[in-house]
C-alpha cells in the first residue's frame, strides 16, 4: 500500500487534521475516567504501569493517564481527550498507530494461528528481510523486547571470549532491564555486589576512557555495547576507533540500535556512519510498536547459538513467544513501507520543520537559555531549565502540562510517517503558548502555574 508522506495520515486521521487553528489552553479538560483507573492500577501494578517511562511520576497531574486508542500521529485518551501525540510509543511506531499495510498484515496472518509446536515458514521471510537491509549482519534471532536481545548479546560476547567483564556507555541512558545494566544505575536494589563489579562504563566521543578500560582489565573485557549516537552525531573516527580497539584487545563490538534503527537510516546508524559491528541489536520500530526485536551479527558468533559447530553450545534467545507470527508479519510489512517508501526522509524534514518553528518561538519569548531542542530531526527531545540554568523537572512538568492543554502530548518530539504538515503547524502554535505561561513561570515562579507536584527522573534510589 503507497502512502504519500505529508498527507499519509488522512484516512487515520480525524477532525484535528482538518488544518484549523488550534484550541487553546483548556483548563476544563477532565481526565476523570483516567484518575479512577489510575488508583485501581496503583493498587494491582506495582507503579501503576508496565514501563517506568509511562507512569504517572513521569507525568504532570494534568495528564492523560490512559490511551484508549491511536490512529496515525493522533491519539485519544480513555475520557475522550484527542491529542497531536509525539514519542510515538516510546520511540516504537515510525509510520503511525494503526498503519493499515501493518495492521491489515497482523489480521492476515492472525486469522492463521500465531504460536505453533514447529517453526513457521514466516521466520524465515522475516530473517531474510531485515538481513537484506543490514550491512554485514549474516545471521538473526527475534525475540519480544530490547532488553533481551541486547543482554544475549552479553552472553554470546562472553561465551564468545571465555570472559567476564563487560562495559555499555555510561553517557547512554538505557540498554536493558536486567542486573548487568541497572547494576549501573543508582536505581541497583536487589543486584548482589557480586554482579554490580561485573559491569563498566565508559564515555561516548571518549576514546581515552575505553583505552584506559583496556588498560585496566587486561585480557578480561568481553565486549563493549553502545548506541551508535544519542543527541549528536560520533565524532569522525570514533566509532571505528572504538571497533579497532575491540578487536586489538579481544573484545567485541556490539551497537544497540533500539533507537536508531529505522530512524537515523533504512540500515541503522551504522549505515549512516559507515561502521559495521560484530553484533547489532534492534527493535523498537522494527515493527511499528508490534512487539519484536532481533540479535544479527557476524555468522561466526550467531552459529555459536545454534547447532552447527563444535564449540560449548551458548543458550540464545528462546522464547515461547519470541516468533509469534502476526508480530512478525507485522516487521515485514513495516520493513517493505521503509523500502518502498521515502519514511526516512519524510522523518528528517518534519523533524527539521518542527525543530525550527519551535526554536523561533522559544527565541520570541526569550528563553534561549532556558528551552532547547537536541538531537537528530528524526528523533528529537527538548531540556527545560529554570532560573538559575539548571535542568528543570519542574519546568518539564509545566511544558507538558501547557502543551497538553492545547492538545499536544509531547514527551519528546519524536514525529512519525503520519506527522503532516498541519500536525507540525499546530504543534508549533501549541508550544508557543505553553512557552508563554513557561516565562511568567521564570517571573513569578513555577509553583504558581504547575498543578500538582513536578515529575521525577526514572533512575533514582527512592520513590
Amino acid at each position: 500500500m503507497s502512502v504519500a508522506p505529508v498527507e499519509s495520515g488522512a484516512q487515520e486521521r480525524m477532525s484535528a487534521a482538518s488544518g484549523a487553528a488550534p484550541p487553546a489552553a483548556k483548563p476544563q479538560m477532565a481526565f476523570d475516567l483516567s484518575k479512577r483507573l489510575s488508583v485501581r492500577a496503583h493498587q494491582i501494578i506495582p507503579g501503576g504501569a508496565h514501563t517506568y517511562a509511562k507512569g504517572d511520576d513521569q507525568y504532570p497531574e494534568l495528564a492523560p493517564g490512559f490511551i484508549a486508542r491511536g490512529s496515525g500521529s493522533h491519539v485519544w485518551d480513555v475520557d475522550g481527550n484527542e491529542f497531536i501525540e509525539y514519542g510515538m510509543g516510546n520511540r516504537a511506531v515510525g509510520l503511525g498507530h494503526a498503519y493499515p499495510a501493518v495492521v491489515d498484515a497482523v489480521m492476515r496472518e492472525l486469522a492463521k494461528g500465531c504460536n505453533f509446536t514447529r517453526p513457521a515458514g514466516i521466520e524465515v521471510e522475516c530473517a531474510e528481510q531485515l538481513l537484506r537491509m543490514i550491512d554485514g549482519a549474516e545471521m538473526v534471532k527475534f525475540c519480544k523486547d530490547g532488553s533481551t536481545v541486547t543482554t544475549e548479546a552479553l552472553r554470546l560476547a562472553r561465551a564468545a571470549t571465555g570472559r567476564d567483564l563487560v562495559a555499555c556507555c555510561g553517557d547512554h541512558p538505557f540498554f536493558a532491564t536486567h542486573d548487568w545494566f541497572i547494576a549501573t544505575t543508582p536505581m541497583n536494589a536487589g543486584i548482589p555486589q557480586a554482579v554490580r563489579q561485573l559491569t563498566l562504563t565508559f564515555k561516548y566521543n571518549d576514546v581515552g576512557s575505553i583505552r584506559a578500560l583496556f588498560e585496566q582489565h587486561p585480557g578480561a573485557i568481553a565486549a563493549l555495547i553502545l548506541e551508535p549516537a544519542k543527541y549528536a552525531d560520533p565524532d569522525a573516527g570514533f566509532l571505528h576507533e572504538v571497533r579497532r580497539l575491540c578487536h586489538e584487545n579481544g573484545a567485541l563490538f556490539i551497537l544497540d540500535e533500539m533507537i536508531t534503527g529505522f530512524r537515523w537510516h533504512n540500515g541503522g546508524a551504522q549505515k549512516l556512519y559507515g561502521i559495521v559491528p560484530d553484533l547489532s541489536c534492534f527493535g523498537k520500530a522494527l515493527a511499528n510498536g508490534f512487539s519484536v526485536s532481533a540479535l544479527a551479527g557476524r555468522g561466526d558468533f550467531m552459529r555459536l547459538g545454534g547447532l552447527d559447530h563444535d564449540r560449548e553450545r551458548v543458550f540464545l534467545l528462546s522464547t515461547t513467544h519470541g516468533a509469534e507470527t502476526h508480530a512478525l508479519a507485522a516487521a515485514i510489512a513495516n520493513m517493505k513501507v521503509y523500502e518502498t517508501e521515502p519514511v526516512i526522509e519524510h522523518l528528517y524534514r518534519q523533524g527539521e520543520r518542527l525543530k525550527s518553528g519551535a526554536m523561533q518561538v522559544v527565541r520570541r519569548h526569550g528563553l534561549d537559555r532556558f528551552v532547547s531542542i537536541d538531537g537528530k530531526p528524526c528523533c528529537l527531545v527538548y531540556s527545560t531549565r529554570d532560573t538559575s540554568g539548571a535542568p528543570s523537572q519542574a519546568f518539564r512538568s509545566l511544558f507538558l502540562q501547557e502543551t497538553i492543554r492545547r492538545g499536544i502530548l509531547a514527551p519528546s518530539l519524536v514525529v512519525g510517517y503520519t506527522h503532516s504538515d498541519a500536525d507540525i503547524d499546530r504543534t508549533i502554535e501549541a508550544i508557543d503558548g505553553a512557552l508563554g505561561v513557561y516565562a511568567k513561570a521564570l517571573g513569578d515562579g513555577v509553583e504558581r502555574h504547575l498543578v500538582g507536584r513536578p515529575s521525577k527522573i526514572v533512575f533514582r534510589r527512592y520513590a
